[in-house]
């Protein structure tokens, strides 16, 4: 699959401004982004992308804040070449490891994950899946059935599996992600991992102890009432991928449409992780 790669230059007076035009390019089909110095870089399939509705999405921001960008395709064979020279391993909270299979182990530091760094979206290294990650620190994984929506690498999918979880089902619409949740599985010796492709059609007609699901705001709340129909009750549920002000309130006023009710979140540049108990 080739993809086009957005080199966005941005000069904004807050943090937040870029990551609202982040958000809205998620919307539109951007599935992966970069942040770099000046800017960010932004990766849809050639496939989805539309260059009226990113002229649309882009004005909305053009009197907000600075930027411009340069398109460039980047054929699939040189996508992982791409992403080798820019994939730097990450530590988080001095317990959770995160590298390459070119980066040398840290034995010293309790969990280690090893990511094969294709197109793949969470290698960790964006506020929502660390986030994410800090959380799965936080709470009780042993013996639980868990599922992941919109896996990515299969990342939390792995840690769950790290933490003690029975089984995990992880599942994402891209079948970039899906061979990538298999293969990165196989890469940290993972056996309870069954990765599937679709989108909540795909979600087995089982219940589960705990689900994790690092998306976007509009598709949280499309599969919102999916997730409550899968989860136990006195289940958890794990929300990323969407900003504090104002999505938690519209994900919270959702989830409890569905029995869901809000615990506590973390907060990382007004990227939001939360947690939510049936």
């Amino acid at each position: 699959m080739n993809y086009y790669e957005l080199l966005f230059t941005t000069i904004v007076t807050e943090d937040y401004q870029q990551d609202l035009l982040i958000n809205a390019l998620g919307e539109i089909g951007f599935d992966t982004f970069e942040e770099v110095e000046f800017g960010f870089k932004a990766y849809i399939p050639v496939g989805d992308f539309n260059q009226e509705t990113l002229d649309t999405t882009l004005s909305v921001y053009q009197d907000m804040f600075t930027f411009s960008y340069e398109l460039t395709l980047i054929p699939q064979k040189n996508w992982n070449e791409v992403w080798e020279s820019n994939f730097e391993p990450i530590e988080i909270g001095n317990q959770i490891f995160v590298r390459a299979t070119f980066h040398q182990p840290k034995p010293e530091i309790p969990y280690e994950i090893v990511i094969d760094p294709k197109m793949a979206f969470g290698t960790g290294h964006h506020q929502t899946t660390s986030m994410m990650l800090q959380l799965t620190l936080e709470n009780d994984f042993a013996g639980k059935n868990v599922l992941d929506m919109g896996c990515g690498t299969g990342i939390l999918a792995i840690m769950a599996s790290k933490l003690g979880a029975k089984a995990i089902t992880a599942i994402d619409y891209d079948p970039v992600c899906y061979e990538s949740t298999i293969e990165n599985s196989h890469l940290n010796n993972v056996q309870n991992i069954k990765a599937l492709c679709g989108s909540k059609e795909a979600i087995p007609e089982e219940i589960f102890d705990i689900i994790l699901a690092n998306i976007n705001r509009n598709i949280l709340l499309d599969q919102m009432g999916r997730y409550s129909e899968a989860l136990k009750a006195g289940g958890e549920i794990y929300f990323s991928g969407f900003y504090e002000t104002p999505d938690l309130d519209i994900i919270s006023s959702e989830g409890g449409k569905y029995g869901l009710k809000y615990i506590s979140h973390k907060k990382d540049k007004d990227w939001v992780a939360a947690k939510f108990v049936k």
